[in-house]
């Protein structure tokens, strides 16, 4: 049971290179084109993620929601760019799998304003920042004023 992990991982490992070195025979140059662009965009990927970590957290303590799920987005998107920089085909299908994963999350707007999330919860449409929300604690009636007269006082 302890040599299970290993022995999957070297499989994992053997796969991806006898993988890689028949796509190498069969498409040659486009192979090493593909690694490289993949390569990059995963790159771009954290990058792009390490500079959003901090805004979707301040926007999340900002609305009152769960940090959790917005640090849950941010780590699936950093796995997920280490899987694009891994050269392979296996990792970048693992990639691309992890990016599907629906996470609830508001969304961050790096001008100021902010995305708010819809009724379900995923990453929803734009608000303006300024918007009010409805009020909808407001009772509707109708009221007469009485004036109070100095006979009717209780603190006689």
């Amino acid at each position: 049971m302890r040599l299970l992990l290993p022995l999957i991982l070297l499989g994992f490992i053997f796969t991806e290179i006898y993988l890689l070195i028949a796509l190498g025979q069969r498409y040659g140059i486009w192979l090493l084109v593909y690694l490289v662009l993949v390569g990059y965009l995963g790159l771009q990927l954290i990058r792009g993620e390490k500079q959003l970590m901090s805004a979707k957290m301040m926007e999340t303590f900002k609305t009152g929601g769960n940090p959790v799920k917005s640090m849950m987005g941010s780590a699936r998107n950093f796995i997920a760019g280490i899987f694009l920089m891994i050269p392979g085909v296996i990792t970048d299908v693992i990639a691309v799998i992890f990016l599907l994963i629906p996470i609830k999350q508001p969304k961050v707007n790096p001008t100021g304003e902010s995305y708010q999330t819809d009724q379900t919860g995923y990453e929803g449409s734009f608000k303006d920042a300024h918007q009010q929300p409805a009020n909808d604690d407001i009772i509707e009636g109708e009221y007469t004023e009485v004036k109070d007269s100095d006979d009717n006082r209780l603190d006689k």
